[in-house]
């Protein structure tokens, strides 16, 4: 019988601020507590997981549906709060220095030679909303062909272009470029294509983001199966997000609809090993948009698709869910939140109703995903399979 984990990451779906969300002014935070208190949720399959009964949260009830999952939170170990150090974090490995910032703009030793090295000029330069950089720089862009730079509170170089000003290709290789120079004290987490259409003041990013991510420092529970000859499959932007490594088949973002239809059609897929699907809809679209109508539309949608995925499952796989930092579309401010994040597990066989607490790092995930499928990993998480595991 096939050894199987769908493992599924809710981009920002964070639960409440964590211990020390006062180092990164996030005090107060609470992603999923906002979609609560817009009275507008509707999100019966993670009720059954058991998303409400999860502990020191401001939404936590009784339900009267039936608990089939195991539920708890997760607590951030590493020292940032953006999608890499998050991701890797979830596959067992924390980060114990932050990634480098740049609230004042890029300094000129990394922008002169990013313009030298793509033959165009540069705007804007500061951090910036990635939607409101496209409306404030879009119609100078188109004038004059420079590219539009931008960070965020995040440790990121994002590059904005339009599509029918700089072609697709053109912009993935100068942000090719861009992450060949970006290493050393300027080392960033990730490198941003941002593709973007329409005419001002219509403009409108595209599905064709690329992220150029730096490679994990080590071993991730990704390597560690694919060195044990299993399978590790990403759905969304998993291969951006680990820069290819670990990774034996993937399978583009094209939005959180179709991410999550394709991790269904891979259920009837037969393989043994993870796959690793992330849905950032959420946090592109919705967090980062303070948009809390849009981001609960989105939730309710996708907890639809996920009562069809818990039905399609095969005896022995294992459903997991989880985040890899908040983004309170109720929160001041446009940036990634400190968050708590969730830990749902489901599978049939495997213990219902089976409170996990609070834990006290997302590694925990890569470690137990490492019992589930057999495999000797030293990751820098502890394991809660024992606690999950068919009788």
């Amino acid at each position: 019988m096939n050894k199987r984990v769908f493992l599924i990451v809710l981009d920002s779906l964070g639960v409440g601020a964590s211990p020390d969300a006062d180092q990164f002014g996030d005090v107060g935070a609470d992603t999923f507590g906002s979609l609560v208190r817009s009275g507008e949720l509707k999100v019966p399959h993670l009720e059954k997981l058991g998303i409400f009964k999860i502990d020191g949260t401001s939404f936590k009830k009784e339900s009267k549906r039936k608990i089939v999952g195991a539920y708890g939170k997760l607590e951030p170990k590493s020292k940032g709060k953006d999608t890499t150090v998050g991701h890797w974090e979830i596959a067992g490995i924390v980060s114990p220095k932050p990634m480098p910032v740049y609230p004042e703009g890029f300094p000129m030793d990394v922008i002169i030679p990013f313009e030298v090295a793509t033959g165009r000029g540069t705007l804007c330069n500061k951090p910036y909303s990635g939607t409101e950089a496209i409306q404030d720089f879009g119609v100078e862009h188109i004038l004059t062909g420079r590219y539009i730079v931008y960070t965020s509170a995040d440790s990121v170089f994002q590059v904005a272009a339009h599509e029918k000003i700089i072609p697709i290709e053109e912009l993935y290789d100068a942000c090719q470029r861009a992450r060949d120079l970006l290493v050393g004290e300027h080392a960033v987490g990730r490198v941003i294509a941002r593709p973007f259409v329409g005419t001002y003041p219509n403009f409108t990013r595209t599905v064709n983001r690329h992220d150029y991510s730096l490679a994990p420092p080590r071993e991730t529970i990704l390597d560690c199966l694919k060195k044990n000859n299993l399978a590790t499959i990403g759905v969304g932007k998993i291969y951006d997000i680990f820069a290819g490594t670990g990774i034996t088949e993937t399978y583009p973002n094209e939005g959180n609809i179709k991410n999550m239809e394709k991790t269904i059609e891979l259920v009837k897929k037969d393989f043994s090993g993870l796959c690793f699907v992330n849905l950032v809809d959420f946090d592109m679209m919705y967090g980062h948009r303070n948009d809390i109508v849009g981001y609960v539309k989105a939730l309710n949608q996708v907890d639809a698709q996920i009562g069809k995925l818990m039905a399609s499952l095969e005896e022995g796989d294992l459903l997991m869910f989880t985040a890899d930092h908040g983004c309170d579309p109720g929160f001041p401010g446009t940036d990634h939140t400190r968050e708590d994040v969730p830990c749902l597990c489901y599978g049939k066989g495997f213990k219902q109703g089976v409170n996990l607490g609070t834990r006290t790092s997302f590694a925990d995930i890569a470690q137990t995903i490492a019992d589930v499928l057999g495999v000797e990993y030293q990751g820098d998480g502890e394991s809660f399979y024992e606690e999950i595991a068919p009788n």
